[in-house]
């Protein structure tokens, strides 16, 4: 202890300092950590939603800190090992099934593509993996434990300041943390980067801020004792997650909003306060208009124009969609056997296999060629379990609604973007699920 303090005391600069403090910290955090077998929840969730990569060149983004927390979350799992009650049902077989699809992918990944993208491909299974856990544990291990509420509470606070600097990163445009998302506005004023906050990309901002905007609106419609959110703050969190929806530029996010109050409307058709609702879309609307008036002019006149010009110049309005789709449509029609079995799950944006890399841009679409008829099937009953799951627990529980309502949105909005590789905000969603099945 001498020893290092001593070292501390003589290193020639603050970082080296800092660098070996490190151990001690490490040291309390992992003690503190284990506890309560739910501790690395709170660190995890934190990290994940709060902090950015770490600026290192590996991968698109570089590796982030949350994963560091994610390892701690296995150590807990065997820990608490006596905790475990799996059960064997029609969600727990489809999450398998899923998982063990794209496990089974990272062999034709480096038969067609290459050691380097099956690393990759692995990589990726392992990212998506982390949310499985997160699901296993809140709904049938150690995390069952775990306050709902307080924990949704938690996740809530966390989230509106992920999206408030994500409003303020727009306004201010700073630099761009480690690896990102080439994505831009054009204004009069100059080119700006799309509102994307500590993600990667801004799509996940929009469809993050979707899952919670979605939470608001099931709120106003369950008692008060079920809502873990006062009205004050679902209020003033609701204008800061529909600002960042906007600046996110996201159209794909705001159908799986509109799609996800269409359900929500239907399932409460008898007692929806369409007043209040409408009235914090509109509060949320003017908050931009205010801030951001440019912006705001410029992103209503994108969907004044998606809308008119949806059915004579598609392909313009989907961003070039329809064109990486007739060409894995093409693909396919040519390769029917490789398409059946897939080339590897998450390689068509790195891979030449194809004679130039593709970015999909459809869920539904990527699964297919990427793991095969069996994989998209797994998807699909994947999809379906999760809403059967839900409706079971909308019939008693806030969570079973909310996840009814966001994930009806979430399988249309599946087929405009690669929604299960948003790693980072994908647990989030599960472990609401894990409460809606729990309860």
């Amino acid at each position: 202890m001498g020893a290092w303090a001593a070292a501390i005391a003589t290193a020639p600069s603050l970082p080296a300092k800092l660098l070996l403090c490190a151990p001690a910290v490490a040291i309390a955090v992992l003690w503190w950590s284990l506890q309560s077998p739910v501790r690395w929840l709170v660190l995890f969730f934190g990290a994940a939603l709060l902090m950015p990569p770490l600026p290192i060149a590996i991968g698109d983004s570089g590796p982030h800190p949350s994963l560091i927390f994610a390892a701690l979350g296995l150590l807990a799992g065997v820990l608490w090992a006596a905790d475990w009650r799996v059960e064997s049902n029609g969600l727990t077989a489809a999450f398998a099934a899923f998982l063990g699809m794209l496990a089974i992918s990272v062999g034709p990944a480096a038969i067609y593509s290459g050691a380097v993208a099956a690393a990759g491909s692995a990589v990726r299974v392992l990212l998506f993996g982390i949310s499985v856990y997160v699901f296993f544990y809140g709904a049938y291990g150690p995390g069952r434990g775990a306050d709902a509420k307080r924990s949704v509470q938690l996740l809530y606070g966390a989230s509106v300041i992920a999206a408030l600097f994500a409003c303020v990163d727009f306004y201010y445009q700073f630099p761009a943390p480690a690896g990102y998302g080439p994505q831009f506005v054009w204004l009069d004023s100059g080119v700006y980067r799309r509102a994307q906050g500590l993600f990667y990309e801004a799509s996940t901002l929009g469809n993050f801020c979707a899952f919670f905007l979605v939470m608001i609106a099931v709120a106003f419609t369950r008692p008060r004792a079920e809502v873990p959110v006062s009205r004050q703050w679902l209020v003033m969190g609701g204008a800061v997650f529909f600002t960042a929806l906007v600046l996110s530029y996201s159209r794909g996010s705001l159908v799986n909003v509109a799609v996800s109050l269409a359900v929500l409307m239907w399932t409460n058709r008898r007692r929806v306060p369409v007043t209040k609702v409408a009235l914090a879309v509109a509060a949320g609307a003017l908050a931009t208009w205010w801030i951001f008036p440019a912006f705001a002019q410029v992103y209503w006149t994108r969907l004044t124009a998606s809308t008119e010009f949806l059915f004579t110049a598609t392909n313009g309005v989907l961003s070039g969609r329809l064109t990486s789709w007739g060409t894995l449509g093409d693909w396919i029609a040519a390769n029917p056997w490789q398409a059946f079995f897939g080339i590897g799950y998450k390689t068509l944006p790195y891979t030449q296999f194809l004679g130039s890399p593709v970015v999909a841009d459809n869920m539904y679409l990527s699964l297919l060629v990427e793991t095969g008829v069996a994989g998209l099937a797994a998807v699909i009953w994947l999809n379906v379990a999760i809403l059967r799951a839900a409706a079971r627990s909308a019939r008693t529980s806030f969570f079973g609604v909310w996840m009814l309502c966001f994930w009806a949105g979430q399988a249309v909005q599946m087929a405009s973007g690669d929604l299960l590789t948003y790693w980072r905000v994908l647990p989030v969603y599960f472990w609401v699920l894990a409460l809606a099945v729990r309860s």
